[in-house]
């Protein structure tokens, strides 16, 4: 699977990290940025990474910041992000079952490396569900034409 990853200084480790993580479980990793914990504005890391799911050059992505909140944000302004802030396993599970989410949001702030890796490992395992909820996913997405 090719996952774009996408991050601010304060997800920058948590990222680094993943990058090693998703390459060892055999993923192909794009990083679109940020490269240091030098304090940059995310928006243009988290729209990146969402720009590439969304142009087809990567199946899902991934952002990164201290909450996740503004990132998870930047990534839905893109048209056709799906972008869901798990900061546990539940989430994670529902975001890819029932929302066909696309772009994974972490606070690296809030979770710690252990449990950053099992969101990941349980949003990219996940399939979704489809039925009733292809429906309403079908309606978000809508209300993107209005």
């Amino acid at each position: 699977m090719k996952i774009a990853l996408g991050s601010d200084h304060a997800g920058y480790e948590l990222k680094t990290h993943l990058v090693d993580f998703l390459q060892a479980a055999g993923h192909e990793v794009i990083d679109v940025g940020t490269d240091s914990t030098e304090s940059v504005d995310y928006p243009e890391f988290c729209a990146g990474a969402a720009r590439t799911v969304v142009g087809g050059d990567a199946d899902l992505g991934i952002v990164m910041g201290g909450s996740g909140q503004g990132e998870q944000l930047a990534a839905n302004k893109v048209k056709g992000a799906r972008a869901a802030l798990c900061n546990c396993l539940y989430t994670a599970r529902m975001a890819r079952e029932h929302n066909d989410a696309n772009v994974l949001s972490i606070g690296a702030r809030v979770v710690g490396i252990g449990l950053a890796e099992e969101i990941v490992t349980t949003f990219l395992t996940t399939e979704f569900e489809g039925g009733r909820h292809q429906r309403r996913v079908d309606q978000v997405m809508a209300i993107e034409n209005e």
